[in-house]
């Protein structure tokens, strides 16, 4: 009972027993390589039909920021920038990744980690009414993340706007489903798979942080969106060798809706952080109704919380106080959460 609880992030365990007891059973499986096997076919097979797109490419990388980075170098010409929430993923937490292959990230302020329809429109509407456009990186993607960095959700509506506009201007529309399970399993939520494959262009089904050892799940509703997309994930190291590992998590993942159930246990423990930290006078940084909760510590609240739990760090919005991160999970339990909430 000493040792230090952790609500740092929600990849820190292992992965859900039903995906180990399926690997123990196939480890001695002779299966293809590269993702060309019997157990991603028939993940693929289940992620299409959860998505309502019989017609969609699915692929199996390895990690988010190498999905991030293979698909916006995908489907962006080289002149070309990605429109995404100043608290994006990749405008702050990948070290610069999409700039590095090549694409300015094109940073607009968001609102509880949101960007709006409106937005995106101001945005092109400005490139385009620039007499030196020629000269500036052009929008040519949205980029989004459901939830989002700091934990709140689109709406369906808010979703079905962005999309129109990009439509209209051409702008590819890819969301980031690191943590889309928890979006699933959350009350708020009214975004389903189908939604996702009905309004996007390209979107991914996040694993590492919703049950799976490792691996995430591209899919592109549309066949054939980009071409020779498996040389563009190899180039970028995304590939596993022996992808079907990955398979054989989102066969199970996708197996009597394992996917769509594993967030429950996260939201639900969130919650009952979250109600406690309000009882308790603490402050609130989002109002947002996933696994992730940003509370507002001043110095002294956060040295001595930090001896007993391990937290992660958001950021220091003035000299006496410090945003940190409590992160639940599939995992997390009801003891931890007990713990937590006497100590707070």
């Amino acid at each position: 009972m000493n040792e230090r609880l952790n609500f740092a992030c929600d990849y820190n365990q292992g992965a859900h027993p039903a995906i180990l007891q399926r690997m123990l059973e196939n480890n001695l499986v002779k299966s293809g390589v590269y993702g060309d096997d019997a157990f991603s076919e028939s993940a693929r097979a289940k992620i299409r039909t959860a998505c309502r797109a019989p017609e969609a490419d699915v692929w199996f990388l390895v990690g988010g920021t190498q999905t991030n980075a293979a698909v916006l170098d995908s489907v962006l010409r080289p002149f070309e920038g990605v429109i995404s929430a100043d608290t994006g993923h990749i405008c702050i937490h990948e070290a610069g990744a999409i700039e590095r292959g090549g694409h300015k990230v094109l940073a607009l302020p968001g609102k509880a980690g949101k960007i709006s329809a409106a937005d995106i429109r101001a945005c092109w509407d400005t490139w385009y009414g620039d007499g030196n456009r020629s000269h500036v990186v052009k929008p040519g993607a949205v980029y989004l993340s459901l939830p989002t960095e700091v934990g709140t959700l689109y709406s369906l509506a808010e979703l079905e706007a962005i999309s129109s506009v990009c439509r209209e201007k051409g702008l590819c529309l890819y969301v980031d489903g690191a943590r889309l399970a928890y979006s699933l399993a959350c009350p708020e939520n009214d975004v389903t798979l189908p939604d996702l494959a009905r309004l996007c262009d390209v979107f991914y089904i996040g694993g590492t942080k919703c049950g799976s050892l490792l691996g995430e799940a591209l899919v592109f509703p549309k066949h054939d969106t980009v071409p020779d997309f498996f040389s563009i994930i190899k180039q970028h190291g995304a590939v596993l060798a022996k992808g079907f590992v990955a398979g054989l998590q989102f066969d199970t993942l996708f197996t009597d809706n394992l996917y769509g159930e594993i967030g429950r246990t996260a939201i639900a423990a969130a919650e009952r952080i979250r109600q406690a930290l309000r009882s308790k006078g603490y402050t609130l940084a989002f109002d947002a109704p996933t696994n992730q909760i940003f509370v507002l510590l001043d110095d002294a609240a956060l040295a001595s919380l930090s001896e007993k739990v391990e937290m992660s760090f958001w950021d220091k919005p003035d000299a006496e106080h410090t945003t940190m991160r409590f992160v639940t999970s599939w995992a997390t339990t009801e003891e931890e959460v007990d713990r937590l909430i006497e100590l707070l």
